[in-house]
């Protein structure tokens, strides 16, 4: 089986505090390295996507409701799922976060305003794809994800009084 965990592939996190948010694969470890001896890679993600803007709003609420909150972190390969989504090259996905600026916390800080940086220029005006209509790959990012309920729950009242169970 191909390596398919590659630079620029789009994962969402499972695990952990950002469990659930998208993120962009910056640099792949497959053998794990010495302080971390797994599988994992580093990723650049969303933490707080922008929201819908529509005419109406002022200038000052568009910039309010258009900011992006990113994080950079190490994710183990266990504990994300890869997608089939992979932003364009133009993004430069090598280029959001390196090892030495992971080792420090200004590094990370200086990183983490980049990718904002970067990326609320890129939801503004999301990249072409070949037939000219932007790239949803850029756009997944910033959509929620949506779980379907097949089967809700029923709840106590609907119940008939006979039916549940005493004491």
């Amino acid at each position: 089986m191909g390596k398919f965990i590659k630079s620029g592939r789009v994962i969402v996190v499972l695990q952990g505090r950002f469990a659930g948010k998208k993120a962009i694969v910056v640099k792949a470890f497959d053998d794990g390295s010495r302080s971390r001896p797994f599988g994992h890679c580093l990723v650049a993600g969303v933490d707080k996507a922008p929201l819908k803007v529509t005419k109406t709003m002022s200038k000052k609420k568009i910039a309010k409701r258009t900011r992006v909150k990113p994080f950079v972190r190490y994710v183990n390969y266990n504990h994300m799922m890869p997608t089939r989504y992979q932003v364009p090259s133009e993004i430069g996905a090598q280029s959001l976060a390196t090892d030495q600026q992971m080792d420090t916390t200004d590094g990370r800080i200086e990183a983490k305003k980049f990718i904002k940086k970067l990326l609320q220029q890129k939801f503004v005006d999301p990249p072409a794809d070949k037939s000219g209509k932007p790239s949803k790959d850029v756009l997944y990012l910033r959509k929620k994800l949506a779980f379907e309920h097949k089967c809700p729950r029923t709840p106590a009242s609907a119940i008939a009084p006979d039916d549940r169970k005493s004491g």
